[in-house]
């Protein structure tokens, strides 16, 4: 599913536009990247945790030629399901 497809979908479940459905989904998607890009995390009770996630810089080797790189710290974003999406998955 992508974000048109979910923008259809509410906004055939809700009686609402497809733009004011787009502006909705937009602003949570928003306000998750925004949040956690702050260092909080966000937890959505029945579905899961978004929380980022530090990677210290480390060593590496290029594939192509076997020389050692540096590879840098960084960023990333993960999620943890919640027990219901666990089960949901596995049941």
């Amino acid at each position: 599913m992508n974000t048109s497809e979910l923008v259809t979908k509410l906004a055939e479940a809700h009686s609402v536009s497809k733009a004011q459905a787009k502006a909705i989904v937009d602003d949570v998607l928003k306000g998750i990247v925004d949040t956690v890009a702050s260092g909080a995390e966000v937890s959505l009770p029945g579905f899961g945790k978004f929380k980022v996630k530090e990677t210290p810089e480390r060593e590496g080797r290029n594939p192509a030629n076997g020389d050692k790189i540096k590879i840098a710290a960084a960023r990333k974003l993960t999620f943890s399901p919640a027990k219901a999406v666990k089960d949901t998955l596995n049941g």
